[in-house]
């Protein structure tokens, strides 16, 4: 996901000399594209996060569109303050990236663990908040990132994200893609579980469960729409995220209740509990239940058994 950000957005400061990137110090081997073609507005801040907040504010408030780039906890939570201050109270026009969200830098600890940034971000003003599925969405978010003024949060995965959809997907602000077909339930998924989603849903029609599959890439705003509709013509509905308490399933359930739908639901997702073990990303998604196997058995409980719950 991240050289198809990079990529795209290179292509987007060719047409508009607005656009800068600031860098927490990080990136090799991946920013350089941008760096060597746009020298003079490209800016490494060095480990400074709050800095390189503060910066991208005053690019912005002097016509720019500023885009800041760090790992996963950094760019959201060692400068919370400013974006909420600075960046959100103002409505400026800075994109904050995270690379490596949920559990992507799974073997450098708990501090490297983004999953708690997508709650924290929704709650700020006037940010949008998106979380693409696979490199064909990155590349459709970031420009409408870059053409809608105001702040935003894009979380991205590491790198080696397969690509799940076709070129030409049209990626829509606020939209969910519909990936498949089903009556039985929907399953609704946002960042890079979308893969280890579809391997749980080839085994599914081998149990007689037709799912319809929801990538939703844009926490906020949500799809509304789509996800009233999952309610009343499926009837049951499971979220998947990794991410803790706070995001894609308390988002969903919060527009269920408001709308007064009460399908059959459960959310999977990560513990509370910060994860105190490290290892790679697959072995920390299996160990919070969040593998295709996990996945296959919450849908067939879920329409099986038709009884609510929650996961973690």
């Amino acid at each position: 996901m991240r050289t198809a950000f990079i990529e795209r957005l290179c292509e987007l400061a060719a047409m508009d000399s607005r656009i800068f990137l600031v860098c927490g110090d990080l990136g090799y081997s991946v920013l350089e594209s941008f760096s060597e073609q746009y020298p003079d507005r490209y800016l490494n801040a060095g480990v400074a996060e709050q800095n390189m907040t503060g910066i991208a504010a005053g690019l912005a408030m002097a016509g720019k569109v500023v885009f800041t780039y760090s790992i996963a906890n950094f760019p959201v939570m060692r400068c919370l303050e400013q974006i909420r201050n600075d960046v959100c109270y103002h409505n400026l026009n800075v994109k904050i990236v995270a690379v490596g969200g949920g559990l992507a830098y799974g073997s450098q600890g708990y501090t490297h663990h983004g999953v708690e940034d997508l709650a924290v971000m929704s709650a700020m003003p006037n940010l949008v908040v998106a979380a693409p599925a696979d490199p064909t969405e990155t590349r459709g978010i970031t420009s409408i990132l870059a053409d809608r003024p105001g702040p935003a949060y894009l979380r991205l995965g590491k790198a080696g994200e397969p690509v799940l959809h076709p070129d030409n997907l049209r990626v829509e602000l606020g939209k969910a893609i519909r990936v498949s077909d089903g009556n039985d339930l929907t399953i609704i998924s946002i960042g890079g579980m979308l893969g280890t989603v579809l391997k749980a849903a080839e085994e599914l029609p081998k149990h007689g469960i037709y799912p319809r599959i929801l990538s939703m890439p844009f926490l906020i705003p949500q799809d509304t729409e789509a996800v009233l509709e999952a309610a009343d013509q499926t009837g049951a509905i499971l979220t998947v995220e990794e991410h803790g308490p706070g995001g894609l399933g308390t988002a969903i359930a919060e527009t269920l209740a408001t709308h007064g739908r009460a399908p059959c639901f459960r959310i999977l997702r990560l513990a509370r509990s910060p994860i105190q073990v490290a290892g790679s990303q697959e072995e920390l998604r299996s160990a919070q239940g969040l593998s295709p196997d996990a996945l296959l058995q919450a849908a067939e409980q879920l329409c099986h058994g038709r009884k609510p719950s929650v996961t973690h």
